[in-house]
């Protein structure tokens, strides 16, 4: 049992990795402006200094980025993340997400240990851009591990509205409709694994939601009674296996992006170095 748990988490931190040292933008959702998103609370120097330590040796320029990580591969183990020194998350499991953490912008090293042990099974370098929020998933089975990163728009919806954004993380369900129930209409078409949305506006207000089949009325997930409140920011992903039973049994997760980002403090867990091989 060691020896697969140990697999699967090399597997899940290089999927990790391969995505983190490409280009992080999101291809759908556009990048919030400079000029929209740069405040004192949402991307604080004195935040950021708190959580990744002083800017010593930076090099690169000067910004703040902020990345969450989500876990949404169900049957890969618990996690360890560092940046650089900065830990970022500790025993991270499925379907669980980090906050927005507070970090320098520019070339970080990301570390990824096995949980709860000192064995580095990744060292990778990672770029920033200044200003940005950034969600990083772990998706698929251990058997077929990719990241998928976006970029996350937080702009403020306009008045009355919420933005939600829906992404498939279901590794083997089919392409999916989320539509209002009981036949009603289609919110967002069409989506397969791995794809997503962009942050879309909807009128705040509850909802009772299903997950179709594309195309077809064949319920897979019925989502009632989901909440959108007024100016709040919501990333709906499906998670586990169709078929799948317990924690890996198909459903549907919620990260409020507005609130998480607007959310802090300071790291909790422990903070203990984790293994470091560096790079020349």
């Amino acid at each position: 049992m060691k020896r697969i748990a140990y697999a699967a988490l090399v597997a899940l931190s290089a999927a990790l990795m391969s995505g983190c040292g490409k280009d992080m933008n999101n291809p759908v959702a556009p990048v919030a402006d400079e000029s929209s998103t740069r405040n004192t609370e949402q991307f604080s120097v004195e935040r950021a200094r708190s959580e990744a330590g002083p800017l010593a040796g930076n090099t690169f320029g000067f910004g703040v980025s902020r990345i969450l990580f989500v876990h949404a591969s169900p049957d890969a183990p618990a996690v360890d993340i560092n940046l650089g020194i900065q830990p970022v998350a500790r025993d991270l499991v499925f379907a669980n997400n980090t906050p927005y953490r507070y970090t320098w912008s520019g070339p970080r090293r990301v570390l990824v240990n096995v949980a709860n042990t000192s064995t580095n099974v990744i060292n990778a370098m990672a770029t920033l851009a200044p200003w940005t929020f950034y969600s990083v998933f772990a998706t698929g089975t251990v058997a077929d591990l990719k990241p998928l990163v976006l970029v996350d728009d937080l702009r403020s919806p306009a008045r009355g509205k919420a933005h939600i954004r829906f992404v498939h993380l279901s590794p083997n369900a089919p392409a999916v409709d989320v539509a209002l129930a009981g036949g009603g209409a289609v919110v967002f078409g069409n989506k397969a694994f791995r794809e997503y949305t962009a942050f879309t506006p909807l009128n705040a207000g509850t909802y009772d939601l299903e997950v179709r089949v594309a195309g077809t009325n064949t319920v897979a997930l019925p989502l009632p009674g989901v909440t959108l409140q007024a100016g709040k920011i919501y990333t709906v992903y499906a998670k586990g296996l169709l078929g799948g039973t317990g924690a890996q049994a198909l459903g549907a997760g919620v990260i409020v992006n507005s609130d998480v980002a607007r959310s802090w403090s300071r790291f909790s867990g422990s903070r203990t170095p984790i293994d470091m091989i560096r790079a020349d």
